[in-house]
């Protein structure tokens, strides 16, 4: 056969081409160097109890990637070894832990590799693993005849309702089931996520539990309280069906209760609003008024009663008679004069003049200490004042006078005040508007004046000048007028 020059320069050619590929197969792919001679490899020995189904030329993973081949497996007097043969391109920290695993339940096993810590030295030629770090996953041939151990001694009718009785039990739920599934993965990715609050309420837990250590005869004490409600329940059970059983009708009557009075219930309501704003306004005094009303109560007790049972000739309270006229006198300040105020034989009733009427000296005066001045305001604690808008405005209070005027004008002042007092803000109304009095009729206003007389006569001055005399008041008048004839007047005048 004659081969032209072509034909064995091509011939050449393929030679060349086969044996670089081959010599790429061999040394790059297959890595026949590392295994031959370990050029790029270095041997680290995994002790493990036992084989655990590892076998040679099996992988060695590192985080999930293939980093060498298990070279040997060599029997010792505590159990066996194996040699990894590892990638010296794969930098694995020194402190790990060997694992074995297989990819399916039928599958080849592997050994993994997993770091318990980033830091430190590297793995290095001749490092062995010991056995307290290497993980040996169970038989299955043990767990299959264990399971198969515990369904023998379970007997087969029993197995078989167990069987009936679960698919009655589950049948159907198949959605119910999918979203139980679908909310337990959700819970637990959320608890994945909030693994730091979880781990810090895990931690701060024990100062609770010791709290609730710490109160356990408080919690004895509720429980043995429990039960005897219980208790309590128990022996009153015909009271308790009773009450269950008319309770019912019960409602029933309070809803057509509720029905008949539901158009004024509202009115009610409305009203009950109004007196609980009042309420929560005074709260300091309703709480004043319950905390010293039973003090009085004890008090009245203790002066109404103190000789009970007893042989004393006086029983019950022990009472003054002596009486304080004048003293102190009344208040006069503030009110209208003497000549504009109305008999009480008058039956008509005008319209109440404007503004208010109460006794205007300074507020720590003798008289009538406990007038309307002295009102302590419940929304500016620490003012007094008369009226609520006299307490809401920043209006300080001025007094007419002292008080003590035994004659003239009552409310004589230097402040030119009005008689009776404005709320702040407050205009007066035209003469004869509603709510305006009209003005009193009659002649000009006298004041009132006072005259000393003589005992022994009779005789005073009058306040026209002129001379009077009553001589049934001098001294030797044979008649003596009564206390009840000086109560009532002459019928003409002297």
């Amino acid at each position: 056969m004659h081969l032209t020059r072509q034909i064995k320069t091509q011939l050449i050619v393929l030679a060349v081409i086969t044996l670089v590929a081959g010599v790429l197969l061999f040394f790059g792919y297959a890595r026949v160097q590392n295994v031959l001679f370990g050029l790029d490899r270095y041997t680290v020995t995994v002790q493990l109890p036992q084989a655990g189904g590892i076998y040679a030329t099996g992988n060695v993973t590192y985080r999930g990637v293939e980093v060498g081949k298990v070279n040997d497996i060599r029997l010792t007097d505590t159990g066996t070894e194996a040699l990894l043969s590892l990638d010296s391109n794969f930098s694995i920290p020194a402190d790990v832990t060997a694992e074995v695993h297989s990819v399916s339940a039928v599958g080849e096993q592997y050994v993994a590799l997993v770091p318990r810590s980033g830091n430190g030295p590297a793995l290095t030629n001749g490092d062995v693993i010991p056995e307290d770090r290497t993980y040996i996953p169970p038989d299955i041939n043990s767990l299959l005849n264990a399971a198969n151990r515990g369904l023998s001694a379970i007997p087969r009718d029993n197995l078989k309702t167990v069987v009936d009785e679960s698919y009655t039990a589950f049948g159907g739920l198949g959605p119910d089931l999918s979203r139980l599934v679908d909310g337990t993965t959700k819970l637990a990715s959320d608890a994945r996520e909030n693994l730091d609050s979880i781990v810090s309420l895990i931690d701060k837990a024990g100062p609770v539990l010791d709290s609730q250590t710490d109160s356990s005869a408080s919690i004895q004490t509720w429980a043995a309280h429990l039960a005897t409600i219980t208790s309590q329940l128990k022996s009153n059970d015909s009271a308790v069906q009773g009450l269950i059983q008319n309770g019912g009708p019960a409602a029933d009557e309070v809803r057509s209760l509720l029905d008949r009075v539901q158009p004024t219930l509202p009115v009610v309501l409305a009203n009950l609003v109004s007196v609980g704003q009042v309420a929560v306004t005074y709260r300091a005094d309703l709480e004043a008024l319950l905390v010293l009303l039973p003090q009085g109560l004890e008090m009245i007790q203790a002066i109404e009663v103190p000789n009970r049972n007893t042989n004393q000739d006086y029983k019950g309270a022990y009472l003054s008679f002596n009486l304080n006229l004048n003293l102190p006198p009344p208040c006069t300040t503030g009110y209208l004069p003497a000549q504009q105020i109305r008999g009480p034989a008058l039956e008509d009733y005008p319209p109440r003049p404007e503004g208010n009427f109460y006794c205007r000296v300074p507020q720590d005066s003798a008289f009538n200490v406990r007038g309307a001045r002295n009102y302590p305001c419940e929304t500016r604690p620490g003012k007094r004042a008369a009226t609520v808008k006299l307490c809401e405005s920043d209006e300080p209070y001025v007094p007419l006078n002292e008080g003590f005027n035994w004659k003239g004008d009552p409310n004589a002042t230097i402040t030119g005040q009005a008689v009776p007092q404005l709320d702040p803000g407050q205009q007066p109304s035209a003469p004869g508007a509603p709510g305006q009095s009209p003005p009193p009729p009659g002649p000009p206003l006298t004041p009132i004046a006072t005259a000393t007389y003589d005992p022994a006569t009779g005789a005073y001055v009058g306040p026209d000048g002129r001379v009077y005399t009553q001589s049934n008041l001098a001294t030797g008048a044979d008649e003596r007028k009564t206390w009840q004839q000086m109560m009532v007047p002459p019928a003409t005048g002297n």
